[in-house]
Formats: C-alpha cells, structure tokens, sequence
C-alpha cells in the first residue's frame, strides 16, 4: 500500500451495493460501516475488497461517509447466473459487434442487475436457460460503467432442474465441491480399518473397553465425538470427550490437506452437504461408527461437584463407541420412557449420570455470566425434488444441551492447557463488544422500558445475562435477543487468546469436530506437536507464523459458509410461501424500520410489510424506539409485537417474502408524538422503492445477516 493511502482517514473493506447505486464499506474490525454515494463508488461492485478514503467521520449522529479510492480485488471475477443466447443490438455500445458474442448471463441478485454481462466466444458453448458459471475479462470502466464481458466455463444444468438452485448458491460463494483427482486419490487409498497393534505401539492407550457413546441427529453420517461419564469415589465426575483422530489421515501439506484448508469447513444446505473431507474419512475411517476401532484425541476431564476441572490429561488414544444414540433416545431415557430405557438397559444409568453433570456444568456457566441465547432454529422439508414441503422448528431438548455442555467443557479444557503452557495456538474468540452498536442497544433497551443497569464501556457477560434474564417470558424476547446480537462482534479464530465473551470463557478454542473444521484439525496437530517435539523455542517457532493467517483464512471459509446457509433457507423459505400466497399467520415484528416491519413467523420466517401497505395511516420512524407510529390515529408497531399477516407475495429467486397487516387499527396506541419527518416523504405510500432507503443497504440483506447471527456467534458446543 502506498503511503498516500496509509492513513487512519483510509480503511480497507467489502463494497456492499445498493440497487440504487450507493452502498457502504463494511470491515471486519468492527468499525461502523462506511456510507459511499452514488458518485463515490468509483465503479465498484458488490463485494469488492476496496480501500475508502473517510470524507465524514460521522459526528453529531451523521453516518460516517466515504470514498472509494481503489478496487483492491473484484469479486465478480466469476459469476453465476442464466444464459440467454443471442445479444440484442441496443443493449450493445456502438463500438462492439453483437456477432462476437454468444449471448448475455442474466444475475439473480438484484444488486447486479443494473449490470449487462455478454458472453464471448472464447469459452463454453452453453443452452438457452442454462445455469453457468464465467470468468469475468472485461470489468465496468468509466466509458462503459455498466458493462461486463467474460466466457462460460461450467454448465451447472438447466435452470430449473431440481438441485441447480443450491448448486448455484455454491459456485456463487466460490465453495469448492468437487475434489481435485489428486486428494480423491489419496482418500481412497486410506486403509478403512486401524492397525491396533501399531496404535498400542505408538503408546496409545486403549479405551475400548470403556462404555462410550455417541450422539448425534438421527441423519448424522459423519461421527466425529464419543462421550463416557462415570461416578468417582470422591463424588466428581469422570468426563471423557474423544474425539476423531483426523489429523492421523491427512497430513499437513498433502492434496488432501490443502483442498480442506480451501473448503475451511463442512457446508450443510437442506438436503445435502458439501463436506470437508471425502466421504471414505468424514463416513468412514474417521467417523466413530458403532463397534468398530478407531483413533481419537481424548480429553479426559476430572469435574468437582461446582463444575470446575480440577484433573485432566490430553491424548492420542484407541476406542470402541459401544452405541450410536440419538438425541431423541436420549431425550426420552432422561424423561423416565420405560421402553427407552430398557431398549438401553445397560446404558441408562450413565446416561441419567450426564444429565445430572450437564445440569452441575450448566449451572456453572450461568453463574458465570454465560449468555444463553435460545434461538429457534428451522428445519426445512423438501420433496424428492427438492422442493420445500414443510418448515419446522427444531426441538433442541437436554441430549442437544448436554452434549453442548460436554463439548463446551473439553473445549475450555484444551484451550487453558495451552494456554498455561505460553506456546503458540490456534484459539475460538469472540471480543468484548463495544462502540456504537454497544450504545444504541443500551439505548434502544431504555427507550422501550427494560434499562441495563451496567456501563456500556465497560461491559461484563453478566450485563447482558441480567438483560436477558428481564425480559425472559416476554413478547419481545426473541427480538431483544436478536438487538443484542446485533450488538456484539463476530466470533472468529485467531491465536491470541483473548477470551470468548458469549459464554464468559476465559479460555476457548475449537477441539471437537475436525472433520467438518478446519481449526479443530490444526488444533489436533498443535497438539501433537507439543507432544512431540516439547514446548521449547525451536518447536514454538516452527508453527508460530502459520498461526494469524490460518486464523484469517478459516474465519472467512466459515463466513462463507454461514452465508450459504442463510442464502439456502431464504430461497427455500420464499420457494415454500410460493405455494401459501393468501394465507393468514400470527407472527411478531422482527425490525421496525423506516420503510416497514420485518415479521417473523413461528417457523422463523421472515418477511416485510412495507410501508407503503400501511395504507390505515401515515407512519413515522421512532429511531429511538425502533417503532413505527402512526400520526393520526397514533397506533404503534414496534420489536417483539404480536400481529396477524397475509402473505401477499413470495419470489424463489429474489428470495424475498412480501406480508400485509390484518387489521392494522387493532395494534396498540400511544402518547408518543414525533415531529414532522421532513423525509417523510421518501416513505410515502405510492414510494414503493423505499425498502431500500435506510443503512446498510437493502433492507432484505441485513435482515437475513441477523438471523444466522444467533448460531454464528455463540452456539459453539458443536457448530
């Protein structure tokens, strides 16, 4: 980087576009984002790594304001979209001949749209509605802004071929689905059994004979954690979480290996998964399949009756699982089912043991300050076809928790071991939040009756707990849960150990599936590494530099994947209201916002009643309360609020769900009174482009970036 460009007044960022030609910088470092008009964007794109000069630092309540300065790296160098053969003419400069070109790729995201894109002939021939991948030559310049030329490399399939709607999710986000013959190559020639007698000679001990289970979803193929608890004679549990040995199956810096560092982790999209390894590891050798002998990285862990460690002991070892259980069993053996229980008669003591150390774990977490966020999570039902049949919420019971507790446990336990040790490691952390976000929500909590007695400059876990713990049971306490979320910072890896805010750890990291994480993998290879070659000044050397940009590098691969799923289930949730234009829900307002309510359904779906339905009154934005009033009857719309809707529109490929207010006169009134909005204006019922008119960019956009915030930040037991 230049010197003119090292400054403080300049910050480095991903250009998100708005469909009316401004857009804004966000970072990673939790900075506010960074507003970009229309004649600032200097030809960037949507998604382009750019580097902004700040015009306006965003004093006195204005939004910081900005200027692109360089494209630093374009995103759209491979797009996705349909191709339709033939050019015409008057979409074409003068300067270019419509015979050179195959066709043009049509986008699917709105925020492209504006743009043309023809298709060369120096690439693949491809068919009328096909879905296609191109790699972009020619990006927008000044004489031609809104053109972009490039040539098919990949036909996906025909647009409208089951499956080729996720399909084209993936090869958007650029997530690699397919392995290079060379780590195929190497899968398959793993051997599918373990040699016991070279393990017992290595110096593994051999846990075979102990009672270890596994848990998982009924679905569940790729195996990856077993657990045992028995009683001590002291009166402390005996906790083992083993885990699946992978890094003894992929060698650092083999095909294999490297194709999983691109992957980064397992992406799960309604029906399929895109996996991390190959499926001779992630469902095979790898996979803590019942009775059979596998390798593990066990953490065994001595618990005292307040749920604190006071033992534990790090190792490769030899296992047996000796049942694959679900957690529907589990659920069921807790809550005293006879038949269950005697289905898994040998088992069930044990199993009535760990929940009573899941309760003794969780108690410690809570007294803690550990922020429990109960979000519902939706499962979607498809047809043979893949088309969406049912939405329904997920049943998180005590087998989900506990099995959350114990992974949370060894977890902590592996990060402070290394930690003590001052060698370099490869931690989970999530940041204190802090700055304006901090403030608003503190703010926004006053404003509608529920302050937070604590200093937003200095804030605790426990101050959030005890926000939470006040609304437990309200209306509005999914969606303070969501504000909250809206708060903090991202989780990520990074191999400073500065703690993980969300569940008050001092100490965190991720140990427990290394077949679908990357960083669980290098954390095993950390571990044996300190195993092997001690603790001294040429072993931490060795790994010291990989450390900050495998951090990097993962952090981004499970953004990507957290993006995919959110992608996935809007097109599948708007795929499945197709078939419900007309129907009537209750549902709560997610987000009030200047250009309507977001209203969230019992099945977690989402969509917005834009303003300009609300044809009962003319609705005032209370930025303060996050509210929409009306002027002259004075009815009030705000989070957590209970209202009955019609779905009125639903666009698979848009992915957006349009709602209408039932009888809107019946929502309550209030004394608040809002001056005149000298922008009010911009809203006005025929205005139908307001959805777009507020910060960050569309309004759909940052809705749906809310939503997966919950499971991305701070489910961290298995996610």
């Amino acid at each position: 980087m230049s010197n003119q460009f090292a400054s403080e007044n300049f910050i480095n960022g991903t250009f998100v576009a708005n469909a009316k030609g401004f857009g804004f910088v966000k970072t990673d470092e939790g900075q506010d984002d960074l507003f970009i008009g229309r004649s600032n964007t200097n030809l960037a794109m949507q998604s382009d790594n750019v580097l902004a000069s700040i015009i306006h630092p965003g004093k006195d309540g204005r939004v910081p304001e900005g200027k692109i300065e360089k494209i630093l790296d374009h995103a759209n160098q491979q797009v996705v979209g349909i191709f339709r053969s033939g050019v015409d003419r008057n979409v074409l400069p003068s300067i270019l001949d419509p015979d050179d070109f195959l066709g043009t790729i049509t986008f699917i995201d709105e925020k492209l749209q504006e743009y043309t894109y023809l298709v060369d002939k120096k690439g693949l021939q491809a068919h009328d509605r096909d879905s296609v991948t191109a790699s972009t030559g020619q990006f927008p310049t000044v004489d031609q802004p809104k053109l972009l030329i490039g040539s098919v490399t990949n036909v996906i399939g025909r647009s409208d071929a089951p499956g080729v709607d996720i399909l084209e999710i993936v090869y958007s986000l650029k997530i690699p689905s397919v392995y290079p013959d060379k780590a195929q190559a190497q899968a398959r020639a793993i051997p599918q059994t373990i040699d016991v007698k070279a393990a017992l000679a290595d110096g593994r001990p051999d846990f075979r004979d102990q009672p270890l289970i596994t848990i998982d979803g009924a679905d569940t193929k790729d195996i990856d954690d077993a657990v045992v608890v028995w009683k001590l004679a002291n009166g402390h549990y005996h906790l083992g979480v083993h885990i699946a040995d992978v890094s003894n199956y992929v060698p650092e810096g083999t095909p294999l290996d490297e194709e999983a560092y691109k992957r980064g982790t397992s992406v799960y999209l309604t029906d399929r998964v895109i996996p991390m390894l190959p499926t001779e590891i992630s469902n095979g050798i790898a996979s803590l399949n019942p009775n059979e002998d596998r390798l593990a990285m066990s953490c065994e862990m001595e618990i005292d009756e307040h749920g604190q460690i006071v033992h534990h002991r790090i190792q490769p070892s030899i296992i047996r699982s000796h049942a694959r259980m679900t957690y529907d069993s589990i659920n069921k053996i807790l809550a005293g089912d006879v038949a269950e229980t005697a289905k898994y008669a040998d088992l069930s003591d044990m199993i009535h043991q760990m929940g009573d150390l899941h309760q003794i774990l969780a108690k410690m977490r809570t007294a803690r300050g550990a922020i429990e966020f109960d979000s519902d999570e939706a499962e979607i039902i498809v047809d043979k076809k893949g088309h969406p049949t049912d939405v329904i919420v997920r049943d998180r019971g005590i087998g989900e928790r506990m099995i959350e507790s114990f992974m949370l446990a060894a977890n902590e336990t592996v990060a402070e071991h290394f930690d003590r040790l001052h060698v370099p490691f490869l931690y989970r952390v999530h940041e204190v939040p802090e700055g304006d976000k901090v403030t608003n929500f503190f703010e926004f909590m006053g404003a509608i009756g529920h302050p937070i007695k604590a200093d937003p400059k200095n804030l605790k876990p426990k101050d959030f707990q005890a926000a939470l713990a006040a609304v437990a049971g309200l209306p509005e306490e999914m969606m303070i849960q969501t504000m909250m979320l809206r708060a903090t910072k991202q989780a990520h890896y990074s191999p400073l150990p500065v703690g993980h805010f969300g569940i008050a750890a001092k100490f965190y990291t991720h140990f427990t599936s290394p077949i679908r994480r990357y960083p669980d993998l290098v954390v095993h290879r950390l571990i044996k590494h300190y195993a092997k070659f001690g603790t001294g000044p040429d072993s931490t050397a060795a790994v010291r530099d990989k450390l900050p940009q495998i951090g990097i590098d993962t952090s981004a691969r499970e953004r990507r994947s957290v993006d995919a799923e959110r992608a996935t289930n809007d097109m599948k949730f708007a795929e499945y209201m197709e078939d419900h234009i007309g129907a009537v829900y209750d549902g709560v307002v997610n987000s009030a916002l200047k250009f309507g309510l977001f209203i969230t359904l019992p099945n977690t779906i989402e969509g917005l009643v834009h303003i300009s339905t609300m044809v009962d009154d003319v609705y005032q934005y209370d930025e303060t309360r996050q509210a929409l009033i009306g002027r002259t009857h004075h009815h009030i719309f705000t989070i957590g609020q209970k209202v009955k809707i019609q779905v009125v529109n639903s666009n698979k490929e848009t992915r957006k769900i349009d709602f209408k207010l039932i009888d809107p006169q019946t929502a309550p009134m209030t004394k608040i009174r809002l001056a005149a909005d000298p922008q009010r204006r911009s809203f006005s019922h025929n205005n139908a482009g307001g959805r777009n008119q507020h910060r960050p960019g569309d309004g759909r956009t940052q809705k749906g970036a809310y939503k997966s915030t919950g499971k991305y930040h701070l489910k961290e037991g298995r996610r």
